[in-house]
């Protein structure tokens, strides 16, 4: 199915650049201090949202989260459970979750709530007559406390489906301090300073960048954040609504240009083979252990990557810190994603439970344990825990409805958001074979071509 024109993308650009320098940013306690001292009293007195008793009341939610972001989404689903009575149970899914959520309800046991990722799976899920519409008083919620763009991402013809509850700036590239202080390197500004660090890096005996491509997400970023950068907006729309072919010059020289990356296996830790048996939560980890002598440098994603940091010993803002993805044309990009809850019941739950993911309060919670950043613009910024994390959530809600979405996300979930298959596989062949720049554009437009008159 076709991307709707609501399904304006999401690439924010940074307009302070220099305020992601982190220099002492490390702790970030001043900022979770005053949260912490403010929140006890907010729970017992300024509530933003009202929500039904709901006692015995069994809730179900499906998402892909694992580890860490499962823990933190559980603490938001427990406050729900207590100033409602209900009992939600968290469900694991798998992607494509379009596909599991078919199982799901072939087999009669759908969740009530789903936490969708992709534009393209709501619209899938509206399209196969799954999804149910949000209720008023979730409606009122994100009325209040969501920009349009926002509003509008989780709507399909007109009606909202579904309530954007996680977003994530995914136009980062995080680095080792030590390994960048022992090489002599600095951050880079533009996309050929990048390759020149990555250079100098290399020199010093540390391979260079990370890059997660057992995940074909991650390549699709990669590929996004330089298609933006150097093509601009008006082409990066058209190229998610597949309005122009991925046989446009526009990726050609886009594909040019990371393959100059890509065609330098020395600059990427286990060279290309090694980066297509890397998974995404490996590929941060690896940058920031091993003392001064990590399996590389630098990795490049979105702000969850702080949550990866957590599980080593690194400190954000002093061992690991973090730059804007560089500029390939006139500005750096920044490619936006985003968790999106849809109800697959119609019940008094269900709504509730949007109406709740809706409100401030639940924005808040996930935003004081971190590796979080929330689109609710009535969130204060003093609720994240660190420096880094309030400058990347206030850069997003600056930008306002000048929002662009993450490409992939847009796209129909065979083209877009399927292991092994479309562009996720392509680019992963992409990595294996950089010089091949006219194959990969043929066979992206190609499975795009099917997917998209589906």
């Amino acid at each position: 199915m076709r991307t709707t024109p609501r399904m304006r993308r999401a690439a924010v650009v940074f307009t302070a650049v220099g305020a992601l320098a982190l220099t002492g940013c490390g702790g970030g306690d001043d900022g979770k201090d005053s949260a912490d001292k403010s929140s006890g009293k907010e729970k017992e007195s300024t509530s933003t949202v009202d929500l039904p008793k709901l006692d015995g009341e069994q809730i179900s939610v499906a998402a892909v989260w694992t580890g860490p972001e499962q823990a933190n989404f559980t603490k938001v689903l427990g406050e729900f459970e207590k100033r409602t009575g209900a009992k939600v149970t968290f469900v694991p899914a798998q992607d494509p979750i379009v596909n599991f959520l078919g199982t799901k309800i072939a087999g009669g046991q759908p969740p009530d709530v789903a936490m969708i990722p992709q534009v393209g799976a709501i619209q899938q899920a509206v399209a196969k007559k799954w999804a149910k519409p949000v209720g008023n008083e979730a409606r009122a919620q994100l009325g209040q406390n969501y920009a349009q763009v926002w509003q509008d991402l989780g709507a399909v013809d007109g009606t909202q489906y579904g309530v954007y509850f996680k977003a994530a700036n995914k136009s980062l590239i995080w680095y080792n301090a030590q390994a960048f202080e022992n090489a002599g390197a600095s951050e880079p500004k533009t996309w050929k300073d990048f390759l020149d660090t990555a250079e100098t890096v290399s020199a010093s005996g540390v391979t260079p960048v990370s890059v997660g491509g057992a995940d074909g997400w991650t390549l699709t970023d990669w590929f996004e954040n330089i298609y933006l950068s150097q093509a601009g907006p008006e082409k990066y729309d058209q190229l998610a609504k597949h309005e122009i072919k991925w046989t446009d010059p526009s990726v050609k020289d886009a594909l040019t240009t990371l393959a100059e990356l890509f065609g330098k296996p020395n600059l990427i830790a286990g060279g290309a083979d090694g980066a297509l048996q890397t998974e995404f939560p490996t590929s941060v980890t690896q940058t920031f252990t091993g003392g001064d002598q990590p399996k590389a440098a630098m990795v490049f994603e979105g702000d969850f990557v702080s949550v990866n940091i957590a599980q080593t010993e690194a400190k954000i803002g002093t061992d690991a810190k973090v730059f804007p993805f560089p500029a390939v044309g006139a500005d750096s990009p920044v490619v936006t994603g985003g968790d999106a809850a849809v109800a697959l019941k119609d019940t008094k739950g269900a709504q509730a439970l949007l109406t709740w993911l809706a409100s401030t309060d639940a924005a808040k919670i996930w935003a004081e344990a971190g590796g979080f950043i929330s689109p609710n613009k009535s969130l204060d910024a003093a609720a994240y825990p660190n420096e880094v994390q309030r400058t990347m959530a206030q850069a997003l809600i600056d930008a306002g409805d000048d929002v662009r979405f993450d490409m992939s996300d847009q796209a129909p979930q065979s083209f877009g958001g399927t292991p092994g298959k479309g562009e996720w596989k392509t680019l992963q062949d992409f990595l294996k074979n950089p010089k091949d720049i006219a194959g990969t554009q043929a066979k992206l437009e190609s499975d795009a071509a099917k997917a998209y008159k589906s």
